[in-house]
């Protein structure tokens, strides 16, 4: 797992019981970013707003907390997840926003 990433205890648990497929993970999840013109700021908020749509709260966490580090701001992000109403729902979409609050909020404190 590479540094900028704070794993959380389920994924702790998962890569001391697993750690050859985690590490498989880790490694093809960097290798499918790195295969396209996307830029890392767009990557990140399409995984976010992917994240969303499935209604993950960890993944939102993960991938608003990476989007902030690539440089996404906060706006930005907002703009993403409200794209999404008209797709996912407005319902989701609060969802995901609250969620994205989370790590935005904490950030900011830092």
């Amino acid at each position: 797992m590479t540094d900028n990433k704070i794993p959380s205890k389920h994924y702790n648990e998962l890569a001391g019981l697993f750690p050859e497929t985690l590490a498989a993970v880790e490694n093809l999840g960097t290798t499918i970013r790195g295969e396209g013109p996307i830029e890392e700021k767009t990557v990140h908020l399409i995984q976010l707003a992917a994240a969303a749509a499935v209604q993950s709260e960890g993944a939102v966490h993960s991938h608003t907390r990476r989007a902030l580090q690539a440089g996404v701001t906060k706006e930005e992000i907002h703009h993403a997840l409200l794209l999404l109403i008209s797709t996912i729902g407005f319902p989701r979409v609060a969802a995901a926003f609250s969620w994205s609050q989370d790590i935005i909020c904490r950030e900011v404190q830092r």
